[in-house]
């Protein structure tokens, strides 16, 4: 059996494992924000930022989560008297949905069955209608561990309602699979620190396409902090961002980009595509069955219906004494269905070592 891990090893979607030396890149000296020193860091930062959410167009960085991100899609997105369309498949694109409501936003819900991905028929006759800016899509649902095929619908979207803003949360999936943002013609791609790109939690990033910024124009109050254009603005000129960054953060995404572009992105992807097939085996191995639609399994976090009735809280317990730490099920799904990850750092070796853990409870 594995010796206890110290510090504990994280198998949570989200904070993930941060190597070593991204954590101690934090502890260089700070500077000041309006520093040549540290406009030479942002501009390091998010020219490599662009490579890894495949895009050629507007890259930012805030400081905040995810969720502030998604504020800024529907503050920027929709125009007063517009609607904005929200699949809800998990506890994620809910909250997202939430966002836009307490943003004073005509957000129109549609509920579909947890565990099931999106799919075009269920935008289909709402989007028909008319009166839509955008569609806010979660690409992976962390809550279920549900990947939607966002390439599919991007594509029938444009070619359908070639007004409708395509916006993606892909939080739990940027860095750990491939998404093409030039490609598939998105909108506005938005992720955070703390899941596949493996940094820790305060930093988010977007992709931003020209269109979207379009729109934005047209939008009269944006808010500040997350108005893209005056994030834009601030870019273009030079001037890094409008309020004072997480430097020691950014110092550890200018060395953790730097690790994720030499080990190479598809030998990355493909790294948490065989997490992922390791962490099926297992749970077929024992009985259980997954969360999602077949077919439909994230990469980089596999939900595990309970379906053998184990006390999922004691076996997470149990884990977590010998060093390894997982996830119980998120929300309404606790207890009934327990989540692992295999994003970011995580190695075939160590979820290897995890399984022994986990058996071990079993046994």
């Amino acid at each position: 059996m594995p010796g206890i891990v110290t510090p504990p090893r994280l198998y949570i979607p989200g904070p993930t494992e941060v190597a070593a030396d991204v954590l101690a890149a934090q502890t260089q000296p700070l500077v000041g924000h309006r520093s040549t020193e540290f406009t030479d860091l942002f501009y390091r930062v998010a020219g490599k930022l662009k490579p890894l959410l495949l895009t050629e167009q507007h890259v930012y960085i805030a400081t905040c989560s995810g969720s502030g991100l998604q504020e800024a899609a529907v503050r920027n997105g929709i125009k007063p008297g517009r609607k904005v369309l929200h699949p809800v498949n998990g506890a994620f694109s809910e909250r997202w949905h939430q966002v836009a409501v307490g943003n004073g936003c005509e957000a129109v819900r549609v509920d579909l069955p947890w565990g099931q991905p999106i799919r075009l028929e269920d935008l289909d006759p709402h989007l028909a209608a008319g009166g839509f800016d955008a569609v806010a899509l979660v690409h992976n649902e962390t809550s279920t561990g549900v990947m939607s095929d966002i390439g599919s619908i991007a594509a029938q979207v444009r070619q359908r309602y070639p007004d409708v803003l395509l916006m993606v949360d892909a939080v739990s999936s940027a860095g750990g699979v491939r998404i093409p943002f030039d490609e598939w013609e998105l909108d506005l791609l938005l992720t955070s620190s703390q899941k596949c790109l493996a940094l820790p939690p305060g930093l988010a990033f977007a992709a931003v396409s020209d269109r979207f910024l379009a729109r934005a124009r047209e939008v009269p109050f944006r808010g500040w902090y997350f108005d893209l254009l005056l994030l834009e603005k601030y870019f273009s000129d030079g001037r890094t961002t409008p309020a004072t960054p997480a430097i020691s953060l950014l110092y550890a995404a200018d060395r953790q980009f730097d690790r994720m572009l030499a080990e190479g992105l598809e030998a990355r992807w493909a790294r948490h595509a065989q997490g992922m097939q390791l962490t099926h085996a297992w749970a077929h191995k024992h009985g259980f069955t997954l969360f999602p639609e077949p077919g439909y399994e994230s990469p980089t976090i596999t939900c595990i219906r309970n379906n053998r009735d184990v006390d999922v809280a004691v076996m997470v317990k149990h884990a977590k004494a010998r060093g390894l730490v997982i996830g119980n099920g998120y929300g309404k799904l606790k207890g009934q269905t327990f989540r692992i990850a295999h994003m970011g750092e995580l190695t075939p070796a160590q979820m290897e070592e995890l399984f022994v853990v986990l058996d071990e409870f079993l046994s």
